[in-house]
């Protein structure tokens, strides 16, 4: 068994990174990759996904495409079979696919809340089950879902996307329970409030940017980077006993009143 840094590398492994454009996506496929895995970046939209892979080229990646809709279960197993059989095994797995829709509760339209819960939710059972097929065929595999901090907390506006980030943990749970006993490891990273386009909003609000550095303990937004140690953490064989864990990256904003 590897031992000290060497339980870290993801070398021979090849990891698909949804909603991997830009934002959380892009840069855990930047990290994975800086790791030693080959990535495989996707999306709906061809021509960021054709800028993430010469941006990640350039650094030196080993990168291809693999676009597809995340929240289509047909198209989503249908590509990822297609892939295993041409290409070879998908050995990671992280369901970072999302959106954000913010708005009074009592005027939240429905058709808003579906597309939500089809973008957060659903693309983390169409994903998850397609490459588990595989991976339980293999007798290994990781899956990393992306959750949020608004798994545990909630604030006002935003009620159907905690709802969608706490099933996606509870989901992590589910996945682990019923798949570990074939050898795979599924865990969710929970990030706290981040530096991303999803929060350029937020990010733009100085009352909130206020609120936010004087709520979070470490006092400030969480860089990029920041989120790629827990990645390749719960890809690697570093965790190999941890299994249905939610890892807050948060800089302390969960257990701090």
């Amino acid at each position: 068994m590897a031992t000290g840094l060497a339980l870290f590398s993801l070398d021979g492994k090849t990891a698909l990174i949804t909603g991997s454009s830009q934002g959380i996506g892009f840069a855990l496929a930047e990290g994975l990759a800086a790791a030693g895995a080959k990535v495989v970046v996707n999306g709906r939209d061809a021509g960021r996904l054709a800028e993430a892979v010469s941006r990640l080229e350039a650094a030196g990646a080993s990168v291809e495409a693999l676009p597809f809709d995340a929240t289509d279960h047909a198209a989503a197993r249908a590509t990822i079979d297609l892939y295993e059989a041409e290409k070879g095994p998908i050995d990671i797995a992280v369901n970072n696919a999302g959106m954000q829709h913010r708005g009074p509760l009592e005027e939240f339209e429905a058709e808003a809340f579906e597309r939500l819960m089809r973008t957060n939710v659903s693309s983390v059972f169409n994903v998850g089950q397609a490459v588990a097929r595989h991976m339980i065929a293999r007798g290994a595999g990781k899956i990393i879902n992306i959750a949020s901090v608004q798994s545990a907390l909630a604030r006002p506006g935003i009620a159907p996307y905690t709802a969608s980030k706490g099933a996606v943990a509870n989901l992590t749970k589910g996945m682990a329970t019923d798949w570990a006993k074939y050898g795979l490891n599924v865990n969710a990273i929970a990030p706290g409030y981040f530096e991303t386009p999803l929060n350029a909003a937020l990010i733009a609000d100085t009352d909130f940017n206020s609120w936010l550095c004087k709520r979070t303990p470490q006092g400030r937004w969480g860089k990029l980077p920041e989120l790629v140690g827990a990645c390749i953490f719960l890809a690697s064989s570093a965790s190999s006993f941890v299994n249905g864990h939610t890892l807050y990256v948060d800089g302390g904003i969960t257990v701090s009143l």
